[in-house]
């Protein structure tokens, strides 16, 4: 394989990562758009997609039919926690909020493990056959999955967010909570639904990532901060920048792993998170700090 080619095949790998990056940093938007609170718990439904789907499919049950009952146990856990702990706190302050956060991922990642123990867990691909060539480089066919699947998730919610009530209602709460409630816009309600939506996100991402990797209870951390920085990257705000954000931090990773050492693909993530506080806190795609874009 020829540099060219050895770069193309750090960059596809990249954008492969990136994008399950992308799932789980637009969870991290929504809910900080429509409540204001970072939830660190995020990763956290990616591991518990990615540990449903692996329970469900030895069960017999045709892979869609287990990807969506996966996905719908993620929704339930995402709305049980925002009507559990968020909701009776939502007069609290931020910090507080995000703290809660905080517990709610170690008591998820904690529970994980009295249910799933230590052992890590296989998913077979989606479907099966050599990968294709891409002027040299190599692309796996789960590799387009995780692509077509989070197209197709971006696609969906362009539409959901332009052209439903419900999603114009969520972007209103985004712009101005107390002008959404003026108009009739129950803001609690929007609060549910981001949860609800986030908590899906994340669940999608952990699954299509699941045959690619092994599925353990700790892996929602790993995943978590890595959302976290592609959310940052887009202010926190942006919807685009935060996708922008994952693809361009999983190319970096990529790229730092297969040209030095792939101990500095650890590194990546806290060193851009460092850089961006430090130049630009209000992201890479944000002009205005503190302004908030909306979704």
């Amino acid at each position: 394989m020829t540099a060219p080619e050895q770069l193309l095949q750090l960059v596809l790998a990249g954008l492969t990562q990136g994008a399950i990056y992308a799932l789980i940093a637009l969870g991290f938007v929504t809910i900080y758009n429509v409540t204001g609170i970072i939830n660190f718990a995020q990763g956290e439904f990616a591991m518990l997609g990615a540990m449903f789907i692996v329970s469900l499919v030895p069960l017999g049950l045709p892979l869609p039919v287990a990807f969506l009952l996966a996905v719908a146990a993620v929704v339930l856990v995402g709305g049980a926690i925002e009507r559990l702990a968020i909701h009776p706190a939502r007069h609290a302050s931020v910090v507080t909020l995000i703290i809660i956060t905080i517990g709610v991922d170690i008591v998820l990642r904690g529970l994980a493990l009295l249910v799933w123990g230590t052992d890590p867990f296989p998913l077979a691909p989606f479907s099966t056959g050599a990968p294709f060539s891409v002027r040299g480089a190599v692309i796996s066919r789960q590799a387009l999955w995780i692509l077509g699947t989070t197209a197709a998730i971006l696609a969906l919610l362009y539409v959901f967010f332009e052209f439903t009530y419900l999603g114009k209602a969520v972007r209103a709460c985004a712009i101005n909570r107390l002008s959404a409630r003026l108009s009739g816009i129950r803001p609690d309600r929007m609060s549910l639904l981001a949860f609800c939506l986030s908590a899906g996100l994340g669940a999608v991402g952990g699954i299509v990532m699941a045959p690619l990797t092994l599925v353990s209870y700790d892996m929602g951390l790993y995943l978590g901060l890595r959302g976290f920085v592609a959310a940052i990257m887009g202010g926190l705000v942006s919807a685009p920048g935060a996708v922008t954000g994952a693809l361009l931090l999983g190319i970096l990773e990529s790229l730092s792993a297969g040209i030095f050492r792939a101990a500095y693909k650890e590194a990546i993530a806290f060193l851009a998170l460092f850089l961006i506080l430090l130049v630009r806190p209000q992201g890479l795609f944000t002009r205005a700090v503190g302004t908030r874009a909306g979704l």
